[in-house]
């Protein structure tokens, strides 16, 4: 008898460690994920897994460094890519632009996180164009180059294509992660940030499994 509940305890034990809380071997729809229909464009070759967000959400804020780690380490076949929206906010929108302009002019890696310190912990009011340019060359920017970015066309055409993005995944609030286009990730079925990227770890593995066709 002491032997079979050892032999039990030790099989719990061993499920616990692969669907413990937090962790589905197996992610359910309406639990760990919501099917998106009809899927998003899809990277093509690779699992692309989107990040909606804002520099004005404050749970975006905390959830950058976390999310930046992990996309650093992620698989070959997993792309990650960002889409900032307004939610038809002009002052997200001009945020969201902000986010474009550092990435055209190559700031981004220099400044991505220094936008959320300022909004969020440095209070600046990025409340004209004028406004953020001036910050953008205090932090070594070129004005210009930046300014010109930051109020062209192409700008505004992008900000209109993520807010068209977030409404097809029928995203409502951020931060959200989808995963191959069909897969917007339950962040209520999260406990913390952690748990939400372990959640979308297995979303992906998911995603995998069924373009393997197994």
């Amino acid at each position: 008898m002491k032997r079979f509940i050892a032999l039990l305890f030790a099989a719990l034990a061993a499920s616990f460690a692969v669907s413990g809380p937090g962790f589905a071997a197996e992610p359910q729809a309406g639990r760990e994920f919501k099917p998106v229909n009809p899927p998003l464009p899809s990277a093509k070759g690779k699992i692309e897994v989107l990040e909606f967000f804002s520099y004005g959400c404050p749970h975006c804020s905390d959830f950058h460094p976390l999310v930046s780690q992990w996309a650093a380490k992620l698989p070959k076949d997993v792309s990650f890519r960002r889409v900032p929206v307004s939610f038809n906010r002009p002052e997200w929108a001009r945020l969201a632009r902000i986010y474009y302009a550092l990435e055209a002019t190559g700031d981004l890696a220099k400044l991505d996180t220094a936008v959320f310190i300022a909004i969020h912990e440095q209070r600046v009011a990025f409340r004209t164009d004028e406004a953020v340019t001036a910050w953008a060359a205090g932090k070594g920017a070129d004005a210009k180059k930046f300014g010109d970015a930051l109020a062209s066309f192409s700008m505004q055409s992008k900000v209109q294509r993520g807010d068209q993005e977030a409404t097809a995944a029928r995203i409502a609030g951020v931060p959200a992660l989808v995963v191959d286009g069909k897969f917007l990730v339950n962040n209520e079925a999260a406990r913390d940030f952690e748990d939400l990227l372990r959640i979308t770890d297995s979303v992906i593995a998911k995603a995998r499994k069924e373009r393997s066709g197994k």
